[in-house]
């Protein structure tokens, strides 16, 4: 007969395992195919170590370093994996969370995923050309959408409009 501590330990042991498996998460896109596809030393050498754990990795940025976060010209916001152009000024807004934020992404720019980790279900934004993570979208963000795309600067490359000719 099995001895009850053995049975709780085994069926806490198995619950235990279950919920890191939860909090984890997925790696990234495993399954997923993208236009461009790279080797990871092929990624590290072209990004920063900062770009390669956000994009690559999953990571974030601490809160108010990005210097995108003051960036008011007029322009274009583009992966900084592949340059793919995500989001216009347009859409960017203070959010006052501490990352570059916008209500709307540019048309077939980004894709999205669920993300565990934390313990919390979240919606994770990568880069529907090369897979880069580039933030997560929330509810909470200003008309005419209501999201907010919270996006990691180092994950962004800023390109201004060109000046008009007036």
């Amino acid at each position: 007969m099995i001895d009850r501590r053995i049975l709780l330990t085994s069926v806490a042991g198995l619950f235990g395992l279950a919920t890191m498996r939860w909090l984890k998460g997925s790696p990234v896109h495993a399954a997923e195919k993208f236009e461009i596809e790279k080797t990871d030393a092929e990624w590290r050498a072209q990004l920063t170590p900062q770009q390669y754990e956000i994009l690559r990795n999953q990571g974030t940025e601490r809160a108010w370093s990005s210097p995108l976060l003051k960036e008011h010209r007029k322009g274009i916001f583009a992966c900084a994996g592949c340059n793919l152009s995500l989001f216009s000024s347009e859409t960017k807004f203070d959010s006052g969370t501490g990352w570059p934020s916008f209500y709307k992404p540019l048309d077939n720019a980004v894709g999205t995923t669920d993300d565990r980790t934390f313990g919390m279900l979240r919606t994770e934004v990568h880069c529907r050309r090369c897979g880069g993570h580039l933030g997560h979208v929330f509810d909470d963000g200003p008309k005419p959408t209501g999201l907010r795309y919270c996006m990691d600067g180092l994950a962004l490359v800023f390109h201004p409009a060109a000046p008009s000719a007036t």
